[in-house]
């Protein structure tokens, strides 16, 4: 039991195992195996399908699908407008220009946040517990999730009967399918049976029922917030159908008797149907949802499901190398991974972040949160929030490189729904025009400042979001996508214009009341004007407006506009310490915190390419600097944005160090998840972009192929890659050198491909693909 042990002391946990003998080694390096259940919700496996999602605990006598569904959360739909905040503002920002910035945290901490001060958070919906009972010992374990199927296996011995449990998150049928097996090892013409129940259980006010002799419901409404009530019905629906042996029905559970295999299914839904409107029927989806599944045999429901997931997991091959450390169980690999080399560990976090991103954001779905898709605690740590100052961010860096673009879509459609909740609380709170968002968003997508002016006061999390837009636009050249797109940058662009403010000392324009995230200048104070990341931010911003407005022929004199302010907005500086400033002030040396996990200032550099290590030299030197000064060791996901940052760096040596100690147990959990701690799923998004970072980089204007390739990989190969402008890219290397590389694209596109300090001019043939050699010469 993990999630709900509490809620459950009668329970018998799984049976202890022995006689264990060694599993074989994954075939192809895509498998996560285990020699034991999981005893931790961070041992367990997660599957899913972009909307609804399982951690599987592999349990022998109960085993427990620990299940979310996307859109329950607490609350409901709420305004976080603070009616004071619009007139302490002059105030606030009075304070700020005479220094006095003690003074305007506290005045904003009084006036300026949202109310109320905190957000919705993401929950559970509960536990599916199967109990087979029974007190003997269980053989031959073996529990895996294999990422090139996207399903999860149990499977052990007990006596003479082979037991074996399959589970699956199906994206085309949206249900959760689990098929149990039980088979006689000593005389296979002779049948064998096996008998469990079925229990739902959650800590949500809910209820369980059930329907004719097969069908197990869980009922209930959402937990309350802050903001208010809990407003969300959910429902969770199970199916059983055997072959051989009875089920039956007691009103509260279901009984499965001497049934050699069993096909359970899962539906779940809420009424969420938007950001203010909680109006659908649970009940009905869910029961829509089996309905339509009915005469559909396993083995098609398994079929449809392997086919959609590896139309997109299929897109992209990678391998790092091979040693003995790969036939060890995955939790033994991370265990030993600062100590043992180990590159396909590597290989399997990249293609596990993949697995992950595909399996938490897919079209029509929610976003992936703080935990993707996957929680069993009612308040999660930071209540699993979109977090848009870093970490929202950083879970869509690998979508577009790792060739699963349409993962991006839920990320679209909330900044879609951001820019109304944003272009009201712009309006009622600051006077602007345009859209706002802050450090935090939620469900109910509220655009306000929250946690405190210390962490929350910070207006451009709007604005980092729409580098995803551009960036989707970049890898695709997709002009349709850029129409639509559009309206939104502008919008976010149109809250800066109204709202930038000149400084007093050297007249740039600055957000002003802003923060460097999370980060103090001075003892308790992080309010200021104009912080490096916020100009950062609004220059690309800006510019995004300016290129695609250009590319789209509208908006001359919009256009026009920003491109004067843009001139406007403050220069990145180097500071006495050699470092990239991150305030106006040169306040780095002095600020509390020497080696603190955001490195904010350091965007402009990665995920942005402001700053490029060849046309701008002495500001790669001081990012370079920074990083050396904050260190390495740091959060889960904070590893991760230095591992990017040291790739494009093209410090290979200093890459690998981090992302080894990035795969060791301090910073991964024993399912490859990433430990904050605790678990954020962020830096293994984080981790899967840093290794492509490590390979391919196209930020430049160039496609850069292996620009930051370790010693400890002197021989490997990719496929699948995506180069911005519209290119697909395998590489192939040894003795830490390329061997060949294949560029793919539209026939006539032209591209300027680099190696170490050569560089080729490219115009695809037709059949759109060209194939280089070791010196970029023509194969």
């Amino acid at each position: 039991m993990i999630a709900l042990r509490a809620l459950l002391p009668g329970i018998a946990t799984a049976a202890v195992l022995t006689a264990q003998e060694p599993a074989p080694s994954p075939a192809g390096g895509l498998t996560l195996w285990y020699r034991q259940p999981a005893t931790q919700w961070v041992e367990a496996l997660p599957i899913g399908n972009g909307r609804i999602g399982a951690m599987v605990s592999g349990g022998v006598e109960t085993e427990e699908f620990q299940l979310n569904e996307d859109t329950l959360w607490s609350g409901g739909p709420y305004d976080p407008v603070n009616p004071d905040g619009r007139a302490a503002l002059p105030e606030i920002r009075r304070l700020i220009a005479a220094g006095d910035l003690a003074a305007a945290q506290r005045l904003a901490d009084e006036k300026f946040l949202s109310r109320p001060l905190t957000q919705a958070a993401y929950q559970p919906v509960g536990s599916l517990l199967i109990t087979m009972g029974g007190t003997e010992s269980a053989l031959n374990y073996r529990r895996e999730l294999d990422l090139a199927a996207a399903i999860a296996r149990t499977r052990f011995t007990i006596g003479w009967t082979d037991y074996e449990r399959e589970a699956f998150a199906s994206a085309p049928d949206q249900v959760i399918v689990i098929r149990q097996t039980a088979r006689n090892n000593h005389d296979p013409n002779r049948p064998a049976g096996m008998t469990f129940a079925l229990a739902f259980v959650s800590p949500q006010p809910s209820a369980v029922r059930t329907l004719g002799r097969d069908v197990l419901i869980l009922h209930g409404r959402n937990t309350a917030a802050d903001s208010g009530p809990g407003a969300l019905g959910f429902e969770a629906r199970v199916r059983v159908a055997t072959e051989g042996g009875t089920v039956t029905a007691d009103g509260s559970q279901l009984h499965v008797v001497d049934a050699s295999a069993a096909v359970i299914t899962i539906a779940i839904a809420t009424s969420y149907r938007r950001y203010d409107d909680v109006s659908g029927d649970p009940a009905a989806l869910t029961e829509k949802a089996l309905a339509v599944l009915a005469g559909r045999s396993f083995a098609e429901l398994r079929a449809r499901h392997l086919a959609e997931h590896q139309r997109l997991f299929r897109r992209v091959a990678i391998d790092l190398g091979h040693t003995p450390a790969e036939d060890l169980p995955t939790d033994e690999r991370i265990r030993n991974a600062a100590t043992a080399p180990d590159p396909a560990l590597a290989a399997l976090y990249f293609q596990y972040g993949r697995y992950l991103l595909l399996s938490s954001s897919r079209p029509g779905g929610q976003p992936t949160n703080l935990q993707g898709l996957w929680n069993n605690r009612l308040w999660p740590p930071w209540g699993s929030k979109y977090t848009i100052n870093i970490n929202t961010e950083m879970n869509y860096w690998p979508v577009e490189v790792a060739n699963l673009a349409e993962c991006a879509e839920p990320l679209v459609a909330l900044i879609r729904d951001l820019s109304v909740t944003g272009a009201h609380f712009a309006r009622e709170q600051y006077g602007a025009g345009g859209w706002v968002a802050h450090h935090n968003t939620d469900l109910w997508r509220a655009a306000g400042p929250v946690d405190g002016a210390y962490w929350g006061l910070w207006p451009s999390g709007g604005a980092w979001l729409c580098r995803a837009l551009w960036e989707h636009y970049r890898f695709s050249e997709d002009r349709a996508f850029l129409a639509q797109a559009y309206p939104l940058l502008k919008g976010a662009a149109e809250f800066f214009v109204d709202t930038l403010v000149e400084e007093p000392t050297h007249h740039w324009l600055v957000t002003s009341p802003s923060i460097s995230p999370e980060n103090a200048h001075h003892p308790g104070v992080t309010i200021t004007a104009g912080p490096t990341m916020d100009s950062q931010i609004i220059r690309d911003l800006f510019t995004e407006c300016i290129d695609a407005a250009g590319i789209l022929g509208v908006d001359a004199e919009f256009r026009d506009r920003l491109a004067g302010l843009r001139s406007r907005l403050p220069p990145n500086q180097i500071g006495r310490q050699g470092q990239l400033q991150e305030w106006l002030e040169d306040w780095d040396a002095i600020a509390p915190e020497q080696q603190h996990r955001h490195v904010s200032h350091l965007y402009g550099f990665y995920p942005s390419d402001q700053i490029t290590l060849r046309r701008d030299p002495a500001l790669a030197a001081a990012v370079r600097r920074t990083l050396a000064i904050r260190g390495d060791e740091s959060t889960g996901w904070a590893m991760a944005w230095r591992l990017c940052l040291w790739a494009r760096l093209h410090d290979g040596e200093h890459a690998h160090r981090i992302l080894t100690a990035l795969l060791g147990p301090g910073r991964t959990y024993p399912n490859l998840f990433d430990a904050h701690p605790p678990f954020q799923i962020d830096g293994n998004f984080g981790g899967t972009a840093g290794i492509a970072e490590m390979l391919l980089q196209s930020g430049a204007g160039e496609i850069e192929l292996l620009p930051a390739l370790p010693s400890a990989w002197p021989a490997g190969s990719v496929r699948g890659l995506r180069a911005r402008g519209g290119f697909e890219v395998d590489l192939a290397w040894a003795g830490g050198r390329l061997t060949a590389a294949v560029i793919r694209g539209a026939a006539g596109t032209a591209a300027t491909v680099r190696l170490g300090d050569r560089t080729v001019a490219l115009r695809l043939a037709p059949g759109g693909q060209a194939r280089l050699g070791p010196d970029l010469q023509p194969l």
